[in-house]
């Protein structure tokens, strides 16, 4: 007769539990060109030029497009990223850089 065998119990630590996860969040204005949030998502977020076109239709469409989902830290130092891009040089009504906001992603892992 074979013997059940047991594992051993396995301990967690709570740095070994996941981070929550944050969007940073692109808010709509009127003070920016689709070719300034081209631009300012390519070089902030090294994304293509095709997929920051398509966040520039969804954030004029919408009023928002969710540029990154990622850990606290990061999450802030993108949107601040964002709010020190500077003024869209192609409209002279741009007074400065366009608004992000972090909030929650939920339960996403």
């Amino acid at each position: 007769m074979t013997r059940p065998t047991v594992a051993p119990e396995i301990e967690t630590n709570p740095q070994d539990q996941l981070s929550p996860l944050f969007h940073v969040v692109l808010l709509d204005d009127d003070e920016h060109t689709y070719d300034y949030v081209i631009e300012m998502l390519g070089k902030i977020f090294l994304l293509s030029a095709e997929v920051a076109f398509g966040h520039a239709v969804e954030v004029d469409t919408t009023g928002r497009t969710i540029v990154m989902t990622c850990e606290l830290e990061q999450a802030e130092f993108g949107r601040d990223q964002i709010h020190g891009y500077g003024a869209d040089p192609r409209m002279a009504k741009s007074t400065g850089s366009m608004r992000a906001v972090i909030e929650p992603a939920g339960d996403s892992r």
